[in-house]
């Protein structure tokens, strides 16, 4: 099994929860096509994330393969308070109430135990609750107080989600539960850091902080500040996720579409991996077959050249999980097969040679699809040189090999990326003789055939990409001096 390898290039995300909770079923995942593992911190304590983490590592070592775990941060929760009888309907037209007063609510007030969002409200704001179902518009408001007006109307229940899409509210990123959570995660030993509820670069940075580097940062695109200042979040972030859930609520659905398109390109012409995320295939929550309108969804994500794609629900809590990987995987194949696939992908590409390692990864590309070679090989400790060979979406696959598990494991969610860890080396000629065994080993080429191979020298300084060579895969060739530049 250690040699199974991927039909296709983009990079599958599974969520786990109650429906894919044993070891078993986490591996029949990963053998449907998973090649990264969510831990959702909304859901489950610290002691069950820990067991499916354990589960997880377990696997990777029977499989002998690297595998990418994802913790997804809560992120503050904004609430309305209680009820004194129980929900009720907010009608068109009608006047309503939130305050800071603790006193259960009732038709005409309730509730809101968030200063914050009094002190950043202005008259003619927005306020969505109960995931956008119900919409109110401030009339006027104070530092405790804010009389709305229903503009769609609906039930109103203890505690429902409250949304304000149309001001930067002065909250940070992480709440009490989330710096816990944090901590916790980085010391288990996750890859990946998902942050929720970013509104600016300076969320990202303290989650950087505190992270300090035992995780890479993926920031949540999900609220409308955050689309404002994506070029600044993207900076300050390893990857992105493309929360669309959030974002069809907190804005008009039919923005959300191209906002997906703008994010994912802008991810790629910088080198970072990006995952479109949410309702990808939400049918099959209860149903063995998606919607032919979410298969279109999945492919759309796919040419549009995302690095992964994601599960939620589907796989968490859902009646058919394996189902669920297996449909996705049977999409991206089909996708990729596609002839128009390349076209878009490559008509996509935007130039970015600012340095020696952007010119080196463009040659490997070239070179790859101009000759007969098999595959592009990155010898990294960092990872640098494969995601920047990643940003090109070369014709033939990528191998990256490093001797550091945790850019290894970091590198699956990479884009047609096959994560392979080596042995460290000090010789080039070292690096490509592990290129050459592990193109052989995992079925990209045969001793006949050719490889590129790129890395950095000297070895483990990142960002140093300034070496490519053209190399046979026969071990005796290379120690015979059959490489050539």
């Amino acid at each position: 099994m250690s040699t199974l390898r991927r039909q296709r290039n983009v990079k599958i995300v599974a969520t786990l929860g109650p429906a894919s909770d044993s070891y078993e079923m986490i591996k029949n995942l990963w053998i449907a096509g998973a090649d990264v593992f969510r831990l959702n911190m909304s859901h489950g304590t610290q002691a069950d994330i820990a067991r499916r983490h354990g589960m997880i590592r377990q696997l990777e070592k029977e499989i002998g393969r690297p595998i990418s775990i994802l913790a997804d941060l809560q992120g503050p929760k904004l609430r309305c308070g209680v009820f004194a009888n129980g929900p009720v309907t907010l009608t068109e037209g009608a006047k309503f109430r939130f305050d800071l007063d603790p006193a259960e609510g009732d038709e005409s007030r309730v509730c809101l135990p968030h200063p914050e969002i009094f002190e950043a409200l202005e008259p003619g704001a927005t306020l969505l609750v109960n995931d956008g179902k119900i919409r109110l518009r401030v009339a006027d408001c104070a530092p405790d107080y804010a009389n709305m007006i229903v503009e769609v109307g609906g039930d109103i229940s203890n505690r429902k989600g409250v949304n304000v899409p149309d001001v930067v509210l002065p909250l940070a990123a992480l709440s009490e539960k989330d710096l816990s959570d944090l901590e916790f995660a980085c010391e288990l030993g996750i890859d990946w850091l998902a942050l929720s509820f970013v509104q600016r670069a300076a969320d990202v940075y303290e989650a950087r902080e505190l992270a300090d580097g035992r995780a890479a940062i993926m920031s949540k695109i999900e609220k409308p500040a955050a689309v404002k200042a994506f070029t600044e979040i993207l900076e300050a972030s390893d990857g992105i996720m493309v929360a669309r859930g959030d974002l069809g609520v907190e804005l008009p659905v039919h923005e959300v579409p191209p906002i997906q398109k703008r994010l994912t390109r802008g991810c790629r012409a910088v080198g970072k991996p990006v995952i479109v995320a949410t309702q990808m295939m939400e049918s099959m929550i209860s149903a063995p077959v998606p919607t032919r309108a979410e298969v279109s969804d999945v492919a759309a994500a796919i040419y549009e050249g995302a690095d992964a794609v994601m599960l939620s629900a589907e796989s968490a809590s859902g009646d058919y999980p394996i189902e669920a990987v297996t449909t996705m995987d049977n999409v991206a194949i089909s996708v990729e097969s596609d002839p128009t696939y390349r076209q878009i992908i490559e008509a996509q590409r935007v130039p970015f040679r600012q340095r020696v390692s952007d010119a080196i990864t463009v040659a490997a590309r070239e070179v790859a699809e101009t000759t007969h070679v098999k595959a592009i090989c990155c010898y990294s400790h960092s990872g640098t040189t494969a995601l920047l060979t990643a940003r090109e979406r070369p014709r033939v696959p990528i191998i990256a090999l490093t001797p550091l598990a945790r850019t290894a494991r970091r590198l699956v969610l990479s884009w047609g990326v096959h994560c392979v860890i080596t042995e460290s080396v000090d010789r080039f000629k070292l690096a490509v003789v592990g290129a050459a065994r592990a193109a052989r080993q995992y079925g990209f080429a045969g001793e006949d055939d050719k490889i590129v191979v790129t890395a950095g020298i000297p070895f483990g300084k990142p960002g140093t990409t300034n070496i490519l060579r053209v190399a046979p895969c026969s071990e005796q060739a290379i120690y015979e001096g059959g490489s050539e530049d």
